[in-house]
């Protein structure tokens, strides 16, 4: 008779494949995971309570560093609730600057997933290509910003500074380019016998489900439910781009992949009709007192970031500091459901699973 004894195993928190200081206490009977538990607060660095002691403009370079590979959005969602606040008017040159920066943080942070996924499970190549079009954003970015990683680009009324001579052009190239290079991942990827057995039927949940614990970006969307809030909530000028909200049929991993890669695509279509529509003149920083007061009160809002719903709840007792800031951080809200996933799954499907949420430690720690 074969007998099996229950073990506990630490996966992390220093595992490459677990996207950072993540580390999941799992009790394993064989190769079956009978329990698994996420231990997070490795990379917790206060950034809400340190927001308290700072005033607006100050508290937007701690926002990179939550979700790092896709630093504009956690700058926008701040100066966001900021404005909301102070009901300013936003020059419309900036708007279309963040929407263009926005979106191509988006695709940048699709590839940085696409190609570590890739990676975690045993594919080399699609990861070296992924990052050699990251590259050409990063690229962009520094020209625009000063910055590859946390750009710090956002202000409130607008952006830090108007693109330089020739950039639209360099994006408008880019965007040309991207959309060849995407034939060229979906011939070399999605139907890849080996990666669909690898992933399709696996890590399945329902909608019901994915409303329960609160899930949110493609994550949701792969369940059926057709939820972006730059459509259901337009905010900036979303409104006047055409874009689809690309959704999945099962919830497995393969429509994750599938979703993210459509999700790139639509997003080139946002960047080339902001290009098409971009103003010649006009400011990218409207007018702000020097000293920002926000009126006492407080306010919600929330945006479509790579990773799902990106929120910022913001109270002000009418000083130039905050009275509390709190961000609803989706990769945060997202990995609640791994327990229930991992439950009687192989341990070959931990990093495969793990890696399809898409998670950014920053993030869930804050």
């Amino acid at each position: 008779m074969l007998r099996t004894e229950e073990m506990l195993l630490n996966v992390g928190p220093q595992h490459p494949s677990t996207h950072g200081v993540l580390r999941i206490v799992v009790k394993i009977d064989g190769e079956v995971i009978r329990e698994a538990t996420p231990v997070i607060g490795y990379l917790h660095r206060g950034t809400e309570k340190l927001a308290e002691d700072l005033n607006y403009t100050q508290i937007i370079p701690y926002t990179d560093r939550m979700d790092y590979v896709s630093a504009m959005s956690n700058n926008y969602v701040l100066v966001h609730a900021v404005e909301t606040m102070l009901k300013l008017e936003i020059p419309e040159r900036a708007e279309y600057l963040r929407v263009i920066t926005l979106e191509l943080n988006r695709i940048a942070s699709h590839l940085v997933w696409m190609g570590t996924y890739l990676l975690d499970i045993g594919a080399l190549s699609p990861f070296l290509y992924a990052f050699q079009d990251r590259e050409k954003i990063l690229d962009l970015f520094n020209e625009l910003c000063g910055a590859r990683l946390t750009y710090n680009y956002m202000r409130v009324g607008g952006v830090k500074w108007d693109a330089p001579n020739g950039w639209l052009q360099k994006v408008e190239q880019f965007i040309t380019m991207m959309e060849k290079r995407m034939k060229d991942y979906h011939q070399l990827i999605t139907g890849n016998e080996i990666f669909i057995q690898r992933t399709r039927g696996v890590g399945v949940y329902s909608q019901e489900m994915a409303i329960q614990y609160a899930l949110s970006g493609a994550n949701l969307r792969v369940t059926g439910l057709q939820r972006d809030l730059r459509k259901e909530h337009p905010y900036s000028i979303y409104d006047r781009f055409q874009f689809d909200v690309p959704v999945g049929r099962h919830g497995d991993l393969y429509d994750k992949y599938l979703c993210r890669m459509n999700e790139v695509e639509e997003s080139l279509k946002i960047v080339g009709q902001a290009l098409a529509s971009f103003p010649e003149k006009g400011r990218v920083l409207g007018k702000v007192p020097r000293v920002l007061r926000v009126p006492e009160g407080e306010c919600y809002v929330s945006i479509e970031s790579p990773r799902g719903e990106l929120g910022c709840y913001l109270v002000s007792k009418g000083k130039d500091k905050p009275w509390r800031l709190k961000f609803r951080r989706p990769s945060f809200c997202n990995l609640q459901i791994l327990p229930v996933l991992l439950r009687g799954e192989n341990m070959a499907n931990l990093v495969a699973i793990l890696g399809g949420i898409d998670i950014v430690l920053g993030e869930v720690d804050c």
